[in-house]
């Protein structure tokens, strides 16, 4: 990095720091403070009752007080990151950065505690006096032997999980990753020689666990600042380093080296020689975790050893060895069932579930996250990315299940299942609202066919639907391409393997499509020729042709191109007598719950009518994810109290569905406000038809409905699912050119479930 790059990222990272408040946390409250009867509940004399069923049973603490979900990260600032001993004040960004971490991948709330006491001892009792207040401490940047002493020393006082993150949760990256290096080279723990430099708290935890794992401690060779820690050797000892003493005459790292099979460096710039690597085996695993500057740099490592295996400690080299893959997930794990401590079952299960996930499918959330890198299993991809969602799942789950096997889980998880879909759910925002889809969706195998088969989301999407559904995807698009994209993005399905491909350029059933498709639209204009043309390059057509001739069972487009464009295709070959498009229904996930949007896409100024079938189709689908509709016909007109032309086609909608029984409440025409704050619908009509907040809003103009959807996208951190098409018996759906693809698994999900499921 140049001198201007540094100058440029200290003023960025500075500026960071400053604005738009200064600091990286805030604390705000979980319950509302509004009025007099609030702060009865939350102090005085409510308090008191929570304060009273504590006394008589301390666990409820986790029922009544945030000290189930709330970790300290504490410190003493001895030694920071690789800046050393440089105070407790100095070392708060850092702390701040720890808890930031916590919550941002485990939704864990953590308090920062620098403290000011160099005496290990002393330290450990300020620390043990914190335990009425958190659920965990996590230990952070504390000079090694003193870490030792007061992680030691809290362990054996305090009665909930007291882990030093610096020692266990790089020694479980390092085991995630060495496991699978182990794997790639087709090595075994139990016959390899480790050479390591750095005897501190980091490198020796990290050579305790490889031991854990099945390394023999005679083939662990340990060198530091005075050479190889040797049997009788007095400088530098201590008993942490003396466990590993060799009984040898050999003194160097450069004499120990020769027929390593892995080197682990926790230590400093430039200890490992390129001349040194070359003395190590064939295919070297090299771990060179000093930060910033590695002990050797990569390319000095290939240039001698071109199939070695390199992990490091940065983000911009593969195999970056970063414990946020760790500590989150295991405290998180941890807290969920109230353990009273993170042990060796636990830390082994952490690097189990880390180990594996890598070798599992890439994530489409972690190859957004990642573009351009390579994300497939093997040499340069080790161990996950840190923002893979699926850390949590699988993860967290693993830490509990351990807990409770090993009984220190003082609140054992009932249903382990469950609990891996609440994580999921907390990580992917439409995870719990869409359940009950999914669920109807594995009552039938049905085909859905995509359009556009070889976008990288259709191709995620396909892998996810074969892992986590019973659906069948067909993809449309050229078989050789769909294959090169599937190796390239790290994803296992093969086309023609796992699941059927339509090829436009060759498919034997070109000819049987043409004519279906020119015999139905031959009286619309539609020559022979054109039939052919449309059926060779138009995959939206073709996938609508599939479903006509009920060789899919519905069809899903859209992530490229301009909606109406798609709909028109779809509504010339699906269309029907009984399939005709009521309106597109978007589903916006936010904060405070799900909000339904209609009509966003096909009617532009619907007809009362159109608004009637609009509603009774919105009130159909809502229930299929498990929610009771209460929709509001909303206008700029409240109520009656304006006679504009929006105003007159709801007021006739209103009539349209007055008719006739309807299952469901509705009403109208009102105010946005109005809808969403009954409050308010109470003062200015207190007779209105449903209690509570609306759960959909449908709009006179397709301009409005669309827009409140973009604005909720954008500023409102909405989770779109959808739009759904209503009316056409979920033989199509067309998605937004914004789609994910968890989007569109979602949306297939949909496509997946029989019509008969929800009427």
């Amino acid at each position: 990095m140049s001198d201007t790059d540094k100058a440029t990222l200290r003023q960025a990272a500075l500026a960071y720091h400053e604005n738009p408040k200064p600091g990286k946390l805030e604390v705000r409250a979980t319950k509302p403070l509004a009025n007099g009867r609030d702060l009865s509940l939350a102090y005085s004399p409510g308090v008191a009752e929570a304060c009273i069923e504590i006394k008589a049973d301390p666990t409820a603490a986790s029922r009544y007080t945030a000290r189930g979900n709330l970790v300290a990260v504490v410190t003493n600032g001895t030694a920071v990151l690789g800046l050393g001993n440089i105070g407790a004040l100095a070392s708060k960004p850092v702390m701040e950065g720890k808890a930031v971490l916590f919550k941002k991948f485990a939704n864990i709330d953590c308090f920062d505690i620098e403290l000011d006491e160099k005496d290990p001892e002393k330290l450990a009792e300020i620390v043990c006096a914190l335990g009425p207040t958190f659920g965990a401490i996590n230990l952070e940047d504390i000079k090694a032997p003193d870490c030792f002493i007061v992680e030691k020393i809290c362990r054996e006082r305090m009665n909930i999980p007291v882990f030093h993150d610096d020692q266990h949760g790089t020694a479980i990256v390092v085991g995630a990753a060495a496991t699978n290096a182990l794997r790639v080279t087709g090595k075994a723990f139990e016959d390899i020689k480790i050479v390591s430099t750095g005897g501190g708290a980091a490198g020796i935890a990290c050579l305790d666990m490889l031991l854990k794992l099945g390394v023999k401690r005679e083939n662990v060779w340990l060198c530091d600042l005075d050479g190889l820690v040797w049997k009788g050797r007095n400088e530098g000892m201590t008993p942490q380093k003396e466990a590993y003493a060799q009984d040898t005459d050999l003194r160097t790292l450069d004499e120990v080296i020769e027929g390593a099979d892995m080197f682990l460096g926790l230590s400093g710039p430039g200890v490992l020689k390129a001349e040194m690597v070359a003395k190590m085996t064939d295919r070297p695993i090299i771990f060179a975790l000093a930060n910033p500057t590695p002990e050797i740099m990569p390319d000095e490592v290939r240039a001698v050893a071109p199939n070695a295996i390199i992990a490091t400690g940065r983000s911009d080299f593969p195999n970056q060895v970063n414990n946020v893959l760790c500590f989150p997930f295991i405290f998180r794990g941890a807290l969920d069932v109230g353990a009273t401590d993170i042990n060796d079952e636990m830390k082994i299960a952490c690097i189990e579930g880390i180990a594996a996930l890598a070798r599992a499918t890439t994530s489409a959330e972690a190859a957004a996250a990642y573009q351009g890198e390579t994300l497939t299993f093997g040499a340069d991809y080790l161990i996950p990315k840190p923002f893979d969602p699926r850390l949590s799942g699988v993860v967290s789950v693993a830490v509990a299940k351990a807990a409770m096997e090993s009984g220190v889980a003082t609140r054992p998880l009932e249903n382990i299942e469950a609990y891996k879909a609440k994580l999921n759910s907390s990580v992917f925002k439409s995870a719990l609202l869409m359940r009950p889809v999914f669920d109807a969706a594995r009552t039938a195998a049905r085909r859905i066919a995509f359009a556009e088969g070889e976008d990288e989301r259709v191709l995620r999407t396909a892998q996810m639907m074969l892992e986590e559904t019973t659906e069948k995807p067909i993809l449309i698009g050229r078989p050789e391409v769909i294959e090169h994209r599937c190796v390239r993005n790290g994803l296992t399905i093969r086309p023609g393997i796992d699941f059927q491909v339509v090829n436009p350029e060759n498919d034997p059933r070109y000819r049987d499509y043409w004519q279906t498709y020119h015999k139905l639209m031959a009286r619309r204009g539609v020559t022979p020729d054109m039939a052919r043309a449309i059926m060779r390059t138009n995959t939206t057509a073709i996938g609508a042709t599939m479903v006509y001739r009920e060789e899919a069972d519905s069809l899903i487009c859209g992530t490229y191109g301009e909606y109406r464009w798609h709909l028109s295709y779809v509504e010339q070959i699906l269309g029907g007598p009984t399939r005709q498009p009521d309106g597109a229904l978007s589903l916006m996930i936010m904060e405070d719950g799900p909000l339904f949007l209609a009509d966003t896409h096909i009617h532009a100024d619907p007809t009362p009518e159109q608004i009637a079938r609009v509603t009774i189709g919105a009130a159909r689908h809502v229930r299929r994810f498990g929610l009771t509709p209460k929709i509001a016909l909303c206008s700029r007109s409240q109520f009656g109290n304006q006679d504009t032309e929006s105003a007159l086609r709801l007021r006739a909608a209103m009539a349209i569905l007055d008719s006739a029984p309807r299952d469901f409440s509705y009403e109208g025409e009102m105010n946005v406000d109005t809808a969403l704050d009954p409050q308010l619908r109470a003062t200015v009509f207190p007779e209105s038809r449903f209690e509570g907040a609306a759960n959909v809003l449908v709009f006179a103009h397709a301009d409005t409905a669309s827009g409140v959807r973009n604005i909720l996208k954008m500023k409102g951190n909405g989770l779109e699912v959808g739009p759904i098409l209503m009316g056409m018996r979920n033989c199509a759906h067309i998605v937004s050119a914004s789609a994910t693809a968890r989007g569109l698994l979602n949306m297939a999900a949909i496509a997946g479930t029989p019509v008969a499921h929800y009427g």
